[in-house]
């Protein structure tokens, strides 16, 4: 058993993938081909399967399920109960040891800390790769995923589940359309104030059935305490990546599609002062974008908390969460509902003709994918790029704006920002 992945090995694998072959332990991967049936059902694994992993197993129960994975038997109680023939583990490393030949996929729904290693060692295996956001903890690893999985065509999908619903589809229609002209700026933003919490002053056990150990992984061990595990990691740098991390992606979801966004050449962002440990309360990103869609750069504002710029165009964002402002009007949405902006102005307006085709299901999506359909809309090719731009978000509130080089992985001149691009893993989680 390892836990250490090396770049020998990536390389091995990268090349053994290019003659029809993966290897990982000597294993051959079995692998579905587009010539073969689409109705066969796929071999997969569940890595983390309570909490939003229950809603990932159940989203792909439809094929077969040979395995299940968590560290923590409570809190996967009501899965394994739900699905009882899958094989259970508590080490996602010795299910592929015994298994890994015979899957097809994995889905993965564990904290951010342990994405990469998580699904690098699949991907290292031939798997297709079911990956919940913002799909890693840090701009590298979440780059390195990116490309490994177009280099070695697996098929992925990021858990943005919101891209898959109809209203998001008639926004893209309207912005692209030009209902609203050209798109001069976007404002997004998550109401509510979590984040900062609690350092906590005392060291309870170990619940029966927690794997702390595995639990915590790659990242920095603390003393166990229920303010961080199972549920709270994700406002803790440590472990998660704030409300920006669990909501960005869906979000900057809308004007990434719209837009046509891949890579911000600049970042800055101010908020509360900074904490070492935890995530804040608030703060505001803003991104420039110079190539978009729209033929001219752009900005595009995150926000944790509400943009004063509803305030100032009288608008009240309930329900929303993303303005686009152009030349000649406004379009505020959410992701069930949207309104063109003012409505005086668009009383008579015509809707295009819709071209966004319904998708058959998120899940779907992936499934199909993996069998030699088409790509799944979240691949990591598209939402790649989209997550480290959430992922710089946080660096940037945390050391300062800067200069971004996206195909250097390069934050110019801001050292305590390039720090952060890749983060070190504790001994025995290192990347050789």
């Amino acid at each position: 058993m390892k836990s250490q992945i090396s770049r020998r090995d990536a390389l091995k694998t990268t090349t053994a993938a290019a003659a029809g072959m993966a290897f990982y332990h000597g294993a051959l991967p079995r692998r579905i081909s587009a010539a073969e049936s689409p109705n066969e059902k796929l071999n997969l694994a569940c890595i983390g399967v309570g909490g939003r992993g229950t809603a990932n197993v159940n989203g792909v129960s439809s094929q077969n399920l040979v395995a299940m994975v968590d560290v923590d038997e409570s809190r996967a109680a009501g899965s394994f109960k739900k699905y009882a023939s899958p094989e259970r583990f508590t080490d996602y490393r010795k299910m592929l040891d015994k298994l890994g030949k015979d899957l097809d996929g994995v889905v993965i729904s564990t904290p951010d800390h342990t994405h990469f290693h998580i699904a690098y060692a699949s991907m290292q295996l031939g798997l297709h790769t079911y990956l919940e956001k913002p799909l890693a903890h840090d701009v590298w690893e979440t780059r390195t995923l990116t490309d490994y999985a177009r280099e070695n065509k697996l098929a992925t999908q990021l858990g943005n589940q919101r891209h898959a619903m109809p209203n998001m589809h008639r926004v893209v229609e309207l912005i692209q359309s030009g209902a609203i002209g050209k798109v001069n700026e976007v404002h997004c933003w998550i109401g509510g104030s979590r984040g900062m919490p609690a350092i906590p002053e005392d060291t309870p056990p170990v619940p029966a059935g927690l794997d702390y150990e595995l639990w915590v992984g790659p990242a920095e061990k603390r003393p166990y305490h229920p303010s961080f595990c199972p549920y709270g990691w994700r406002f803790w740098w440590d472990y998660g990546t704030g409300e920006t991390g669990n909501w960005g992606c869906h979000i900057l979801d809308i004007p990434y599609w719209s837009l046509g966004l891949r890579y911000p050449s600049h970042i800055d962002a101010s908020g509360p002062e900074v904490d070492a440990e935890r995530t804040p309360k608030s703060m505001h990103v803003t991104y420039r974008f110079d190539q978009t869609n729209q033929n001219s750069p752009l900005d595009l504002h995150w926000y944790h908390g509400t943009p004063e710029v509803l305030a100032q165009r009288g608008i009240s964002g309930k329900g929303h969460n993303t303005l686009f402002i152009g030349d000649d009007g406004m379009l505020l949405s959410g992701f069930d509902k949207h309104e063109l902006l003012p409505e005086e102005k668009f009383a008579d307006f015509k809707r295009p003709e819709k071209s966004v085709p319904d998708s058959p299901g998120f899940y779907n999506e992936w499934i199909a994918a993996c069998k030699g359909g088409d790509a799944a809309t979240c691949n990591f090719d598209y939402s790649g790029p989209m997550a480290e731009t959430v992922l710089l978000g946080n660096v940037a509130y945390r050391t300062g704006g800067f200069d971004w080089n996206a195909k250097t992985l390069s934050a110019g001149n801001n050292t305590k920002a390039q720090s952060l691009i890749q983060t070190a893993y504790r001994k025995g989680w290192e990347i050789a």
